[in-house]
């Protein structure tokens, strides 16, 4: 996907209210979760292998009966990686990564009369050419946005945010006109897109002034969005819609909002016809849910803020939040009754610390850094005190070599592990996924970092099966993990050696040069006795 994450990980304890009785087993699998959190409540879990459904609502939408201690496997969707979810009121969508989009609804949903069955996951498209690299959702329709950067639009168009003539269409994909875009959203009843050359479009309902144009009329085809002063010389970061209010972050960190309560005029909120500035800087992401009038915005020093429509129904302007939280799904649980997922999000492994208190802000922070890691063209700020009291690795390195250092250049690991590692070491937990377990696996032992090897150690022990056997076989042989050992012989004895057997039989030179291998070790082991 073009557009980046909205949150890099979470802890999945934030939702261990809603999962408590969930098998412990199965909980320490998930890689990865979505939350419904319209009119329906239930997860979207996916693990190594598999992606599975949890909840009543959304059990009953798969015809699959809802087990509270065991999620359910939806098994049309195992054979490829589900990369993005995104959801409206009675119905989820998946997007998988050879393009295909799959919906499911409720029984009551305004799709019921159209194309989608009730009780399975259905395809969208099965055009050889309808490769997808992103979705998202309003209340009852659906934007698509193709890969070769063409923007679809399927559902309710009520308001015009599906485009085209009055009609609905729940059956066949609505060519939107728009080409070259890169980034897609969806609010209730609006639709938006940013193209590649810096261009922002939007159409649908615009009652408070959502769509930035300068009036509350609606619109039924995209309408290009004009900045006041000539605010967008930045190209655009990112779009986000809310319930009836739309946000654009740009690249230098500037957020404009317009829509419902987006105009601070002498403390009271007001309604925006156009983009305003948001009085929050450096902002490096921004969250909305295309159901609530909230949002939420992280700046480069880790600070999160809200404003909007909170928990008590009032009204806010934009507040930093306390904490601070480590994600948004843990900021939303600040501000709203349980915390919320802004999309397919991946899951944290956390780690025992014998300090609980988080250090994240000292990360990143402009304000507050004397050395900067630089990996390819991208840096990561932090302070070398801090870092010489986490880790005995820099405590040594920051004495000696790197002492007057402020700048390190790191050509060993890429941004992204490098990066999680740090921010291991600030607040203690670490994603870790089959991607980036080689990495970390040889930064624990070029760092010395125990704690991370035994965490990388607890993975792959974790997830260790017939399938990932041979993937994880070099680490567990390089790096010498006796506490997986059982697992592997087990593994080998019930599921290798029957395959390899079976392929011995069908050939007779294979049994020959099999054997002349077990003799040659045979004949080695007792050289060495």
């Amino acid at each position: 996907m073009k557009k980046s994450l909205t949150d890099i990980e979470v802890d999945i304890n934030l939702f261990q209210s809603d999962l408590k009785d969930i098998n412990r087993e199965f909980i320490r699998k998930i890689v990865s979760i979505f939350k419904l959190s319209w009119s329906a409540s239930g997860y979207l879990f996916t693990t190594n292998t598999a992606t599975y459904v949890y909840g009543e609502a959304i059990c009953k939408w798969l015809s699959l009966t809802h087990d509270p201690k065991l999620p359910q496997n939806t098994y049309i969707l195992n054979d490829n990686k589900v990369i993005q979810f995104d959801s409206g009121k009675d119905f989820v969508v998946v997007l998988t990564n050879d393009g295909g989009v799959y919906l499911a609804r409720s029984e009551y949903s305004c799709w019921k009369t159209f194309y989608f069955t009730f009780n399975c996951w259905q395809s969208i498209s099965t055009k050889s050419n309808d490769c997808f690299e992103m979705i998202a959702c309003g209340r009852n329709h659906l934007l698509l946005l193709r890969q070769d950067g063409t923007v679809f639009a399927l559902g309710s168009n009520n308001y015009g945010q599906s485009t085209g003539n009055s009609q609905s269409s729940f059956k066949t994909l609505v060519n939107t006109g728009l080409k070259n875009v890169k980034i897609i959203a969806c609010g209730e009843y609006h639709s938006l897109a940013v193209t590649n050359t810096n261009e922002i479009y939007s159409w649908g309902y615009n009652g408070y002034g959502q769509l930035g144009l300068g009036d509350t009329n609606n619109r039924t085809t995209p309408s290009l969005v004009s900045f006041p002063n000539g605010s967008t010389d930045s190209p655009i970061k990112n779009i986000v819609a809310g319930n009836q209010h739309s946000l654009f972050l740009l690249e230098d960190g500037q957020i404009f909002g317009c829509g419902y309560g987006q105009r601070l005029i002498n403390d009271n909120m007001q309604d925006a016809m156009v983009p305003i500035k948001i009085s929050i800087e450096n902002v490096q992401s921004v969250a909305c849910k295309n159901h609530l009038n909230v949002s939420m915005a992280l700046d480069q020093s880790s600070q999160y803020y809200a404003w909007g429509i909170m928990n008590d129904g009032l009204f806010s302007s934009p507040k930093k939040l306390d904490g601070p939280p480590e994600s948004f799904a843990a900021a939303s649980a600040m501000i709203n009754k349980s915390p919320i997922t802004y999309g397919l999000t991946s899951t944290v492994n956390v780690l025992q610390s014998n300090n609980p208190i988080s250090f994240i802000a000292l990360l990143n922070n402009p304000d507050n850094y004397d050395v900067e890691f630089v990996i390819d063209d991208k840096r990561i700020l932090a302070s070398k005190c801090y870092l010489k009291i986490a880790s005995q690795y820099y405590g040594r390195m920051f004495s000696g070599k790197w002492l007057e250092n402020t700048e390190v250049v790191i050509k060993d690991y890429s941004y992204d592990v490098y990066y999680a590692y740090l921010v291991m070491l600030h607040n203690g937990r670490i994603r870790i996924d089959q991607f980036n377990i080689f990495q970390l696996i040889d930064l624990a032992n070029c760092y010395n970092d125990q704690q991370l090897m035994k965490q990388c150690h607890t993975f792959i022990q974790n997830n260790l099966n017939e399938r990932t056997l041979f993937t994880y076989f070099p680490l567990i042989n390089k790096y010498q993990l006796d506490d997986v050992h059982d697992i592997l012989v087990e593994l080998t004895i019930e599921n290798v050696w029957p395959k390899i057997a079976d392929n011995l039989k069908t050939d007779k030179t294979k049994i020959v040069k099999f054997l002349e291998l077990v003799l040659f070790e045979q004949q080695s082991l007792t050289t060495e006795q």
